[in-house]
């Protein structure tokens, strides 16, 4: 019997389907722009995010680092976002080494704040002591913070917030096409009015790995010095965007499983005694519940090869993807039925 790997979507390996895709892609030289299907894939990606053009880049940490790079001026600029949010919590440190950025972050139920939230700590940009606020930054969807969906409206209220304090705004889209499927909303209603926003491949669509940055193309002919200076030029990268291309024609309806899967599994997890969780809060394939000890439960069900990932020492966090169907949900619920037992 297989592994059932809820660690993360970044688990998802690339079909048969999407290999043979691979193998039979028409490349070049990308650096030179040669590259015919990644050519395709940017161009896509633009579209589908409502900006001018994007870039091919090998990771979404990679996209936020040359996104807050292009933002942040040198001086000790501040960034605003969630504490859960993926630059504070998981790339090293990456805004304040590559960019000078001091992130400032901002609370805000299941990942999403408020711009009243941000216009509180602003400061005067005639403060001398304060760092000056240049960023604001969101994820759709939350990803820490339990998978959650940005309303419309809301970012409308942070984009003209950003707009009125003389702000530039990036989305990290990560997932944001789970956020599209969820509630029926085109991400380009999502994306189009941020001055950067990307798209990961390897996640949720099932890329073995990639990410697409977009935006106007003066930003986007920035974006490409950094991506030379930081190391993620590349070749013949055909063959990993025909994946990102496959994955756009084939596995976005899809992810309406993952978030069915990840319902169930929060239904059937609230029924455990000595976990804690809320089933209605689960809105894509993220879901995160309350455990007396998390790194305990993970030990167990991992012996039994359930994979899930303790966040923190009260929760633990699976994520559903397409490498995971109904009955590896199934094996998961009944493993920690009984490792809640075992505790």
């Amino acid at each position: 019997m297989g592994l059932v790997n809820l660690l993360s979507d970044t688990q998802t390996r690339p079909t048969e389907e999407m290999r043979r895709a691979m193998a039979y892609a028409e490349v070049g030289d990308e650096q030179r722009g040669e590259d015919p299907t990644t050519r395709a894939l940017e161009e896509r990606i633009a579209d589908v995010l409502g900006h001018e053009t994007a870039v091919f880049l090998p990771s979404g940490t990679m996209c936020n680092a040359i996104a807050f790079r292009l933002h942040i001026r040198p001086g000790g600029d501040a960034a605003f976002l969630h504490p859960t949010a993926h630059p504070l919590e998981a790339e090293a440190g990456g805004p304040a080494a590559l960019s000078g950025a001091v992130l400032v972050p901002i609370e805000g139920e299941g990942g999403i704040f408020t711009a009243e939230a941000v216009e509180a700590v602003l400061a005067d940009p005639d403060d001398r002591y304060a760092p000056r606020g240049r960023l604001v930054s969101i994820e759709q969807t939350t990803n820490l913070a339990g998978g959650r969906v940005w309303p419309v409206a809301r970012i409308d209220e942070i984009l003209d917030m950003a707009r009125r304090h003389d702000l530039r705004a990036h989305l990290d889209g990560a997932r944001i096409l789970n956020a599209v499927v969820a509630s029926g909303v085109p991400a380009s209603r999502y994306a189009s009015g941020f001055d950067t926003a990307w798209l990961d491949l390897s996640k949720g669509l099932g890329c073995p790995v990639g990410a697409v940055l977009a935006g106007s193309r003066e930003t986007i002919a920035e974006a490409w010095r950094y991506k030379q200076m930081i190391g993620g030029a590349m070749r013949q990268s055909g063959v990993l965007a025909a994946a990102g291309l496959y994955a756009l024609d084939h596995h976005v309806e899809r992810l309406a499983v993952d978030h069915e899967n990840a319902r169930l599994l929060a239904e059937g997890l609230v029924a455990i005694d000595g976990i804690d969780i809320d089933p209605e809060a689960i809105e894509t394939n993220i879901v995160i519940f309350r455990v007396a000890d998390p790194a305990g439960l993970c030990r167990r069900l991992a012996e039994e090869g359930i994979l899930m990932a303790p966040l923190d020492g009260q929760t633990v966090r699976a994520v559903t993807h397409l490498d995971v169907d109904r009955a590896g949900i199934e094996r998961a619920l009944a493993g920690a039925r009984r490792a809640a037992e075992a505790a």
